[in-house]
């Protein structure tokens, strides 16, 4: 919707404005809400998080000029809405979401997923499993995502990429975290998640390798295969994202993100998520407009990746 004609403040609340899936014949990209939030372990809220994030994106432009593309031009892109998920049965929310992205994948749209927990990314990456083999997962998150349970419950928002290597859905050779930093429960968490098929770029290597260091090494890791891009708002440090579950201090900027996402240009990226947006928490929709601008930056290198 043409922001000189229309007020950004006026106009759908879609998704920076877009039309709805119905009003589409056949979406190459569908941005899709989980406003789901039980599994989390501390904060909760980002149950919140679809609706804050498409509020936040009215700010967005047509145009991307770091990329030199036209994401919602040179492909169509859709809002498909909100997945209704059961709040109180994790197993059943589980279940409903990896029908729906199934459904709503089946006739080659990419999705690009508002979360909602990090839950959320198990059952996608199921879905992305059948549609497209073993999956390289690009994970950036200040935590690794990759522990066993909490209070024995083995579905919650810090367990779904174990839950996922363990079920066969990932690509072992090819799997990378990005941004961890902060204190864990042990040495041996670490020994897992390498285990587990992860690599990992660290919060601080981009102090000491820059950007280009860490695109770099996230390039050589991924591959030629298909990618699944997951992004828990935490990954950015709590100066650039308050509105969060489980904040850790000394995180990525907002630049370095945003830049790191650039270099995914020429990979095989299949979907996306951003996740763990808690608006309770967000001070002058500071997460809410940096959640909204990695989902433009990750719509644009779908774009780019067409030509």
């Amino acid at each position: 919707m043409d922001a000189t004609r229309v007020p950004r403040y006026a106009g759908p609340a879609t998704f920076a404005r877009l039309p709805r899936a119905d009003e589409v014949s056949r979406p190459d990209v569908l941005v899709v809400g989980v406003p789901f939030d039980s599994g989390v372990s501390y904060r909760p809220g980002a149950r919140f998080g679809p609706g804050h994030i498409r509020g936040a994106s009215t700010l967005l432009r047509p145009y991307n000029p770091a990329q030199d593309v036209h994401p919602f031009g040179e492909q169509q892109v859709a809002d498909a809405g909100d997945i209704a998920v059961n709040p109180f049965d994790i197993t059943e929310a589980i279940a409903t979401i990896a029908g729906a992205s199934e459904r709503l994948a089946e006739d080659g749209a990419a999705l690009v997923t508002l979360g909602g927990d990090h839950t959320i990314a198990l059952p996608i990456l199921r879905t992305m499993r059948r549609l497209h083999g073993p999956i390289a997962v690009l994970h950036f998150d200040a935590h690794l995502d990759t522990w066993d349970t909490y209070f024995g419950a083995p579905y919650t928002h810090g367990t779904p990429f174990r839950r996922a290597s363990e079920e066969g859905l990932l690509d072992l050779e090819h799997c990378q975290h990005m941004g961890i930093r902060g204190p864990l429960y042990a040495a041996e968490d670490l020994e897992d998640d390498r285990t587990l098929g992860f690599q990992i770029v660290r919060a601080d290597d981009y102090e000491v390798d820059g950007i280009r260091g860490a695109v770099d090494r996230m390039r050589a890791r991924l591959g030629d295969g298909p990618v699944y891009v997951s992004i828990d708002i935490d990954v950015l440090d709590p100066a650039h994202a308050p509105g969060t579950g489980t904040p850790e201090p000394g995180g990525l900027t907002s630049r370095e993100l945003l830049n790191t996402l650039r270099g995914l240009r020429g990979l095989n990226v299949v979907g996306a998520d951003v996740v763990e947006v808690a608006p309770a928490y967000d001070h002058a929709e500071i997460t809410g407009v940096a959640a909204a601008h990695v989902a433009y930056e990750l719509i644009s290198i779908l774009a780019a990746n067409r030509r």
